[in-house]
């Protein structure tokens, strides 16, 4: 039988979903003078009983994705938004719920943040109030992340943040490292250890009869005991800071039973400043460049001891 006369194998349907990304509302709450800012950009998947939209076109079982988009501003409006996490897990529950052939909600949702402005008290009396309560700087540290997975039954909520960039002046060292032929790299005992933190933790509440966490509150002592960890740990490889930030999440955020790093070693190198007759030492306050690319990049996951792994490994598209 020829390549040409073999029968043809059944074509199958894999995973799929549809909805409308990247919806991006910002909701103003204002309690009298005092204005709050929530700024998100929602990310709406949703899965089930669609064959028949891919197999004949037939759009029965179809949610349309502008609805869901309208969906998210109308909820953002009715229900508020007290955090992202809670935004998202109304949506999930909502497109679940209320339409049969839907099966499982995705939402993704990045949050910005803004601080408020602080103003001078006679530019305050000149507009006419004690203090300015309603203007604001967009905060650049981080962008905050939830990712909320609803099937009707069990919820997975996974958070976290990227863009947040650190660094250690001191108390960072690198040597006894493997050295072959092509081993360049001088060992440091006084190095500058900096990153741009990705990171993502899952939560172990996943049914509506657990208590659900304070996802503000947890959002916040995450990120302390983040970058409490980052400080406080003597570094001798970017690899052993990675560890000490996950294991000081873990013991002490019961709520969280995995976290997972991305961090890329944001190189600084010392100037050679021989040919200037200068020296350039660590311990003098030295002069570096600060390297773009190419980076380390570390990666590694911390979990609760009897806990399994959930959160993927590539985080690019998380």
């Amino acid at each position: 039988m020829t390549a040409h006369s073999r029968p043809a194998r059944p074509v199958l349907l894999g995973q799929n979903q549809y909805g409308k990304a990247e919806n991006r509302v910002v909701k103003i709450t204002r309690d009298g003078d005092t204005h709050h800012i929530k700024d998100l950009n929602v990310s709406v998947a949703l899965s089930g009983d669609l064959e028949e939209v891919h197999l004949s076109g037939s759009n029965a079982n179809c949610l349309p994705t502008d609805t869901t988009k309208n969906t998210v501003f109308a909820f953002a409006k009715e229900h508020g938004i007290e955090s992202a996490e809670q935004f998202g897990i109304h949506l999930a529950r909502h497109f679940v719920t209320s339409q049969e052939p839907i099966k499982q909600a995705r939402i993704r949702i990045e949050e910005y943040t803004w601080e408020r402005i602080a103003t001078s008290d006679g530019n305050s009396r000149f507009i006419g109030a004690d203090e300015v309560r309603h203007s604001f700087v967009r905060k650049g540290q981080e962008t905050r992340l939830t990712e909320i997975t609803y099937d009707g039954e069990s919820w997975q909520v996974i958070s976290g943040l990227k863009d947040l960039v650190v660094m250690n002046s001191t108390n960072s060292e690198f040597w006894g490292y493997i050295k072959d032929k092509y081993t360049l790299l001088k060992e440091d005992y006084d190095r500058i250890l900096a990153t741009e933190v990705s990171s993502r933790w899952r939560f172990n509440w996943t049914d509506d009869d657990q208590r659900m966490p304070q996802w503000e509150r947890s959002y916040e002592q995450v990120k302390k005991h983040m970058l409490e960890a980052f400080a406080e740990t003597y570094s001798l490889s970017l690899q052993q800071t990675l560890y000490q930030m996950g294991s000081r999440i873990i013991n002490n955020r019961s709520e969280v039973d995995e976290i997972r790093f991305s961090l890329p070693n944001k190189h600084h190198f010392l100037v050679d400043m021989e040919p200037f007759g200068l020296k350039n030492e660590a311990a003098d306050g030295a002069v570096y460049y600060a390297a773009d690319r190419p980076y380390g990049l570390i990666e590694a996951t911390v979990l609760r001891d009897g806990v399994e792994a959930r959160i993927p490994l590539d985080l690019t598209n998380l």
